[in-house]
């Protein structure tokens, strides 16, 4: 069975945060619905034929069950096979824990929602639109949990009566309206100015079901400045070797939806759950500590207009062993970051001109997909910045091999795709100090004030957009090369508050 055949789509993370932040600017009635017993209302595709292609062996305790209910039906198929009763049936219908049970629930939803004018957005094949009275309904779904949105209650209302009607003979769909939603593990608190991403009580469990009680033991930052630093310390025990692998598991799931701020650690303790280490370990319970001292951060999304798209990319330089660098991206509509990225890259680069190039190289997919994914919703990016702070790299990516010298030409011209996205206005490239750069956040452990000041940037404590306006003879006396970048930070910080 191919894989195309056996696995069924489901909405992007990166869809579902976008989305959100799009009905709160506008204002959207949002509903959530899950449909009972979803599977069951797909039928087998058949053969050529005619003949169900699908067959099911029954043996033991079932096939008395099913006599007992049924003896008509079932009972003169009964055959023994080794002393055993068994039954052979066809199946009609998709079931549960069969490999393309979602895929035919998800083709039979899709045609279904296609018949009443919903449109499926090309960059997501779980996300579909259709306008009604003049304004745009929205709906995302993975596998039988949707989401729904309009400006018009009455057409989620609508929209429901109709959901009942075409799948309600199995069980109510029963929806939730309001202002809070909690969907796919996360709560969802829709303001005024924004929508709020609540994942306390995730954060709770993790930290109960720690191996280690860790009490009021707290850490002000995720990771020590040592993080990338990988020692000789001696491999971990089963037990506690399974525990990092469920935890950094967790926290995998979390730092992607509502807590960014500990992706940078969670994203290095990926790379050791195969043979973790007593550092590893003592990495692991830094993590838990930061965490228990955290319970009550969210994450704030707003934007400050649809159409403009911020990133912030950057690369530290030769942090690994291996001397390889560390690529950082955010994403921002202009307040909270919606969309994070931290990894390492998979090549060496000789400068950090080369690290950066290389960076932006490897956010460019979600810089590009996250414009077009936007613009197949209706709202057409007017601009796509990406924001640097190194403006050699700028310069290479704006005019490619023009501004290419002996030491750069060893990159292959691939790290140069983003200057023709550049030529095609695609994205503009913009200088952010380093001071300011977001996207640092996510290529090191920081400490101190420029933690916190980037990470409330981040959790949209406050405004991302407010960089722009920091006054540039705020960081004029300040040595980007220097150990002042925190003096930076608290005095950017200064300048805000009085603003």
């Amino acid at each position: 069975m191919e894989k195309e055949e056996a696995a069924a789509p489901t909405a992007s993370l990166e869809s579902i945060m976008l989305t959100a932040i799009i009905d709160a600017k506008e204002g959207r009635d949002v509903m959530t619905a899950d449909i009972p017993n979803a599977f069951i209302q797909a039928s087998m595709p058949e053969t050529e034929d005619g003949e169900d292609r699908v067959m099911m062996k029954i043996t033991g305790v079932l096939v008395d069950l099913l006599i007992e209910i049924d003896p008509g039906r079932y009972g003169s198929y009964v055959v023994f096979e080794k002393g055993t009763k068994t039954l052979y049936v066809k199946v009609l219908k998709a079931l549960y824990g069969m490999l393309i049970a979602a895929l035919l629930w998800y083709k039979k939803f899709k045609s279904d929602l296609e018949t009443v004018g919903f449109k499926f957005n090309n960059y997501d094949p779980c996300v579909a639109n259709r306008k009604v009275n003049g304004a745009t309904q929205t709906v995302r779904f993975h596998v039988d949990d949707l989401k729904s949105s309009h400006v018009d209650p009455k057409v989620n209302g609508n929209f429901l009566s109709w959901l009942n009607n075409k799948y309600g003979g199995h069980g109510e769909v029963k929806a939730t309206r309001g202002k809070v939603h909690n969907y796919l593990g996360m709560t969802f608190i829709y303001r005024d100015d924004g929508v709020t991403i609540d994942m306390r009580d995730y954060v709770n469990n993790m930290i109960e079901e720690f191996p280690i009680d860790l009490g009021n033991e707290t850490a002000k930052t995720p990771a020590e400045e040592d993080l990338f630093v990988v020692d000789d310390s001696l491999e971990l025990d089963r037990k506690r070797a399974d525990a990092v692998h469920t935890f950094v598991a967790k926290g995998l799931f979390l730092c992607k939806r509502a807590r960014p701020d500990i992706n940078t650690a969670n994203t290095y303790l990926c790379t050791r759950v195969k043979k973790p280490t007593e550092d590893d370990w003592n990495k692991l319970i830094r993590l838990m500590k930061y965490l228990n001292g955290s319970r009550d951060e969210v994450l704030f999304l707003a934007a400050d207009d649809l159409h403009v798209i911020k990133w912030f990319v950057d690369a530290s330089f030769a942090v690994h062993p291996d001397f390889k660098r560390h690529t950082g991206g955010a994403m921002s509509y202009g307040t909270g970051v919606p969309i994070s990225i931290s990894r390492k890259q998979k090549l060496n680069t000789r400068s950090s001109t080369e690290a950066e190039l290389v960076a932006v190289d490897d956010v460019s997919t979600m810089i590009l997909w996250t414009r077009l994914f936007l613009e197949e919703q209706g709202y057409r990016v007017s601009r796509n910045v990406v924001y640097q702070d190194n403006k050699s790299a700028i310069l290479l990516e704006t005019n490619g091999k023009r501004s290419s010298s002996k030491r750069t030409r060893a990159i292959n011209i691939r790290y140069f795709f983003i200057t023709d996205q550049v030529e095609k206005e695609n994205i503009e490239i913009k200088y952010c100090p380093t001071n300011l750069m977001i996207g640092d956040f996510f290529t090191k452990p920081l400490q101190g004030k420029k933690f916190e000041f980037f990470r409330d940037l981040i959790l949209g404590k406050e405004s991302v957009s407010m960089l722009e306006s920091i006054d540039r003879s705020v960081l004029n006396n300040v040595d980007s090369e220097t150990d002042n970048e925190q003096t930076a930070c608290e005095a950017a910080a200064m300048k805000t508050t009085t603003t």
